[in-house]
């Protein structure tokens, strides 16, 4: 492992012996912590500083400059991180009086927006499921293939969690068909309304298991032979399946991206956000509003469509 050169490698070496002697630090830990340093000392020899000169200014630049060189915000936000250990070691000890790096902000990352399926390839999925219940062979291919239908008709019609929608059991539709009774994280409970053709697919799904004779079971969603409920695994592969013969890419789709169809899906039609958040079981607001792009592009529609101004623009247009 090369020290960091130049003016501070000195201090540099001391922080990767503390890391590796205290922190336990891999090799490769160590090597990023060199790589990232000396990049940043190199910078401030540029700019006539040191790490024992270097000021909060000296730091943004140095971010502004990683910025112009196309470098994503997490990977600024890594070399940051570095920096500030950096500094923090070199207060601790003595080797400097303050710590520049505590007056600097992160780069904002951002949230990478949910992936999610457009209203007609969800269509597709659902009428693939149902096509494939209707044309199964009798016995165990029947039982899966209404199960499958069961299982999307239910998820996209509620926005659950694949955990809770695999947990339920048979008993939540002895009440109410109309609306389930959910356990969501931190056993919070909310009711979630079904819709007609959800409940349709159940009924079909329960009254074919019951039909088979099959031993009774406390899931709405068991496996095969009733023991367990279905896993996650075994429902994914079958999404997959699904997909596939659906002519959607396969990778597009997942138990999590049906559940982000649901809620884009309802704000694209005027949902209002805090409705989602209660549907979706979001303890905080700042959790659903990843989906807030979808309330943007609404809006931006909707002036468009119905703003005078807007109209007359793109009257003079054509």
């Amino acid at each position: 492992m090369a020290a960091a050169k130049g003016s501070g490698s000195s201090e540099v070496a001391l922080f990767l012996d503390m890391l590796m002697a205290e922190r336990g630090a891999a090799a490769h830990t160590i090597d990023a912590y060199t790589l990232d340093l000396s990049e940043f000392l190199a910078f401030l020899a540029s700019k006539g500083a040191s790490a024992a000169t270097a000021t909060a200014d000296h730091l943004r630049a140095f971010l502004v400059a990683l910025s112009r060189k196309g470098l994503a915000p997490s990977s600024r936000a890594r070399k940051l991180s570095a920096i500030r250990q950096f500094f923090r070691f070199l207060l601790a000890e003595g080797l400097r009086a303050d710590d520049p790096s505590s007056a600097v902000d992160s780069p904002k990352l951002g949230r990478p927006l949910p992936k999610i399926l457009s209203l007609a390839e969800v269509e597709t999925l659902l009428a693939t499921a149902a096509q494939g219940a209707e044309i199964a062979a009798d016995g165990a291919p029947r039982l899966r293939a209404l199960r499958l239908n069961a299982l999307l008709e239910t998820v996209y019609a509620t926005g659950m969690r694949v955990s809770e929608l695999l947990g339920l059991p048979r008993k939540v539709l002895s009440t109410d068909d109309r609306v389930l009774t959910i356990k969501g994280k931190g056993g919070r409970e909310r009711l979630v309304p079904l819709n007609d053709a959800a409940r349709a697919a159940l009924a079909a799904h329960l009254a074919a298991r019951d039909g088979e004779g099959k031993r009774s079971s406390p899931w709405l969603f068991p496996s095969l032979d009733g023991r367990e409920h279905l896993t996650r695994q075994r429902f994914g592969q079958e999404l997959k399946a699904l997909a596939t013969a659906a002519g959607i890419e396969p990778a597009r789709v997942s138990p999590h991206v049906l559940r982000h169809a649901f809620a884009s899906h309802l704000l694209e039609r005027g949902a209002d956000l805090r409705t989602v958040q209660q549907l979706l079981g979001h303890a905080d607001i700042s959790t659903t509003q990843i989906y807030t792009h979808v309330i943007e592009e609404r809006l931006r529609r909707l002036v468009e469509q119905h703003h005078p101004l807007a109209q007359a623009h793109l009257i003079k247009r054509r």
